[in-house]
Formats: C-alpha cells, structure tokens, sequence
C-alpha cells in the first residue's frame, strides 16, 4: 500500500487487487444483516417471492449508494470515514406494524421519506452535540455495540435465527474452523495475507461446507442476470401522519446509534470525528434514507458489523469500504451474482464475526482506558450504562408490555445505552455537587463526581 507522510491513512489508495479483496471481505461481513431487514418485513407483509426478491436487490443498490456517499462523500454528505451503510434494525417494528395495519408499503415508503428529510434537517443539532461525548462516553458506547452483537455471531455460528438444524454440533464446528483460520492467518500469515484474514476464512469455511452439504445454490440459477430498481415501484407514497411520527422517532434512534459508529470509527483510524464530520455523516444517513423511500428500501444508518473489522484488519483507507460499496452496486444489479454470496452458511459468517464483533467491545475497554476511575462516580456510569444497553440484548422481550415509541427506543440495546451513558454522564459530571456532601461522601471513602477533567484525563494523572 503506497503512503506518504503527507497522507493520512483514511485517505490512503491501496492498489485495485487490494481494495477488490479488502472490499469483498467488508460486504461478505455485513450482506447477512444488510438482507436481514427486507427479509423480514417482506415476510411480515406476505409479499410473493418475486417481489421479496426485488426488495432485496433493491436494498443491496441503495446500501451500495449510501455507502459511496458516506465514504466519497461530496459537498455537505458524508464523513469521508471508512463506514458502511445498511437498513437499521430499529425500524423494523415500526414498518411492520405500519405494513400490516392496512398502510402496506406506500405508508411504509412516505414515511421513510420525511424521516430522511427530518435527519438532514436536525444533522448540524447533533453536530453540537458532539461536547457530550468525552472518552468515558465513546468508551462506553463503542462496548456496548460490540458486546451487543455477539449474540447476532452466536446466532449465525448455531446456524442462524429459526434454522432447522439451530445449534447442531456440526455448526458450531464449522464456525470454529473458520475462528481457528482467522486467527491463524492474523498470527503467522504475512501483513497483507493478515488484513484479509476473515476473507480467507470464510473462504476456508465455505470450501469445506460445500462437500458436506452446509450450502443451497439452487437459487443462484433462478436469479435474474440483470435488475434494475425502479422508483416508487410499489405504488406511489402515502403519507399518514400516525406512520411518520414513529418513523420520526426511528430517526432519532439511529441518528444515536449512527454518532456512536462514527465515533468508533474516529478511534479505531486516528481520525477524530469533529461535529462538522459528524453532521456531514447524519446528513449523508438522511439522504440514503430519503433514496431508501423513492427506491423501495427503508431507513439507512451506520453498520457496527463492519466497525470492527476495520480493527482488527488495520485498514483503515476509506477507498477499500468504498470499493465494497461498489460491489454492493454490482450485486443490486445483478442478482444472479447476490444469489451466490448469500449461499455463504450462517455458520461461516458467525466463526468470522465473533473475531469482529469482539474487536469492538475490546476497542470500547481500549478507549475507557483512557479514563481516570479514582475519586468520581465514572465506573457508575459505566456500569449502569451497559446493563441498560445489554438488557434488551439478554432479554429481548423484557419492554414488551410498553408502548410503541418506547420500544422503538430502549429495544435497540446501543440506542439504550448511549442515551444511558450521556444522561449519567451529564448528571455526574456536569451538575454541580454539594460541596458538603462532596466532602462527607470522600471521609466515608465513597467516590464522588469527578467533574469533566476527570472524564478527560488519563488514569495517571487523575492517581
């Protein structure tokens, strides 16, 4: 990889065999989720095969789309940051239930439209909002969003959701050969051959699930060589106000969760994200989301999946997620060549994003080394903000009993913690203490609020 001293890794060009191989690696770790989302909610509405196919080609178009915004960028879009884009998971309840109660997919669509015009709108707000967002923050959020993916690896390494053979041994062995391939490649193969580590192990894994039967290629012959998206495909958009106010609130969900992959993404590749950066990459989520509605897709945010394989390659040139984002163009233009990735067994995925997704949670542990934990109250607000985050995630119906926008909020576990880490964070160390309660709290040998210096400062100097 050509560098100068005067380019910054994010900027760097690696050569085309590289940024093919990098950039295949990075769509082969997210297409599972990314054709999650239209899966379902096709599935929920009772759409025919032809037509669920068709929202996964277009979903795999305007991914590629926004992801090349979100990289490139240009003018005002984009943070320029090795990021790739994909439908958020948060607005999966919301459309379901809007598809269901006689809105179908045009109610579905309006709705998508004005969130994404409300995103671009309310960017630069989020953009100042940056100031709360200190180490202790960051730190926390980056390891709830690592930790709260596992389970998705877990699920992928039994065989994936609802699979009839779920948790069998034979798939739990083949995501540990796949593990085992990652990480020995990482350890002894060469630099180069060690940033595509989870490339060649999902290649490793999917040479041996094919003699023993772990894949179904018969829908790559049924495929269509070539699809092309048009707009409003569905029927033209209807705007119900009932269906734009929870997508509204979709739209702060992910606008959170998206801040907190930003910021991820700022430490993992040295580039810290600054609030114009960040409401560059809000606006860019808003436009992605307002081409998901004319499209036929749904709402687009920042995919943790891929934070972390930006940690654990090293590569951190935004022209390699670029590329993938290509590659998804291709793949939402010719079905025939999606047909063939998505054969790749859940097994093989879950060996390679245990590596990734716990990458993360161990970047989050890297960047809350950074803060002091002696004499202030950081470590409540760390703990308190990742079981609230982890809550959802170890007991998916634990809101179920609460109302629509509730759940739209707390049900996504990194939306529920960052806004946990924020509150706590302020309430500790921004309000001002009693002073005598400060001081009748440190004789009894109880921490205290520490103040923003004490976010800010590393642990020696706060000891």
């Amino acid at each position: 990889m050509a560098t100068t001293a005067d380019v910054h890794p994010v900027d760097e060009i690696p050569p085309v065999r590289q940024l093919a191989a990098f950039g295949l690696q990075h769509v082969l770790a997210m297409y599972a989720g990314a054709v999650a989302v239209p899966l379902i909610v096709g599935g929920a509405l009772k759409l025919s095969p032809a037509d669920l196919a068709y929202l996964i080609t277009a979903d795999l178009l305007v991914c590629g789309i926004a992801t090349l915004i979100q990289c490139v960028g240009f003018w005002r879009f984009g943070v320029r940051l090795p990021i790739m884009q994909g439908c958020t998971f948060a607005a999966v309840s919301p459309m379901v239930l809007i598809g269901t109660t006689g809105g179908g997919l045009p109610a579905i669509y309006g709705s998508v439209i004005v969130a994404g015009l409300a995103i671009m709108l309310l960017a630069p707000l989020f953009g100042r909002l940056l100031r709360f967002f200190p180490p202790l923050v960051t730190g926390t959020v980056i390891l709830i969003i690592g930790v709260s993916l596992l389970p998705v690896a877990g699920n992928w390494a039994a065989g994936g959701a609802g699979a009839k053979d779920f948790g069998e041994p034979r798939n739990l062995a083949l995501a540990g050969f796949v593990l085992a391939v990652v990480l020995g490649v990482q350890r002894f193969a060469p630099a180069f051959l060690s940033r595509i580590a989870v490339l060649l192990g999902i290649a490793a894994g999917l040479a041996v699930a094919v003699p023993f039967g772990f894949t179904d290629f018969s829908g790559v012959g049924d495929a269509d060589w070539v699809g092309v998206s048009t707009p409003f495909h569905f029927g033209t958009p209807e705007f119900r106000l009932s269906a734009i106010v929870s997508m509204l609130v979709v739209a702060l969900v992910t606008m959170t969760e998206t801040t907190g992959d930003l910021i991820a993404v700022g430490e993992l590749t040295g580039r810290k994200v600054e609030p114009r950066p960040l409401a560059d990459g809000l606006r860019a989520d808003g436009l992605s989301t307002v081409l998901g509605g004319v499209f036929n897709t749904f709402p687009y945010t920042a995919f943790a999946q891929n934070v972390g394989l930006v940690g654990m390659t090293r590569v951190r040139s935004r022209w390699v997620v670029a590329a993938a984002g290509g590659i998804l163009v291709l793949l939402g233009l010719l079905p025939k060549l999606g047909a063939v990735v998505a054969a790749i067994p859940a097994p093989v995925l879950g060996g390679a994003g245990l590596v990734m997704f716990g990458t993360v949670a161990a970047s989050g542990l890297r960047t809350l080394a950074r803060v002091g934990f002696q004499g202030n109250d950081n470590l409540t607000v760390v703990a308190v903000s990742v079981a609230i985050g982890l809550l959802p995630v170890g007991v998916p119906t634990v809101y179920a009993q609460f109302p629509d926008w509730f759940q739209t909020v707390m049900n996504s576990g990194i939306s529920a913690g960052c806004l946990s880490a924020i509150v706590l964070n302020l309430l500790f160390n921004h309000l001002p203490v009693r002073r005598g309660s400060a001081v009748g709290a440190q004789s009894a040998g109880l921490p205290v609020g520490g103040g923003e210096e004490a976010v800010e400062q590393p642990r020696e100097e706060t000891v």
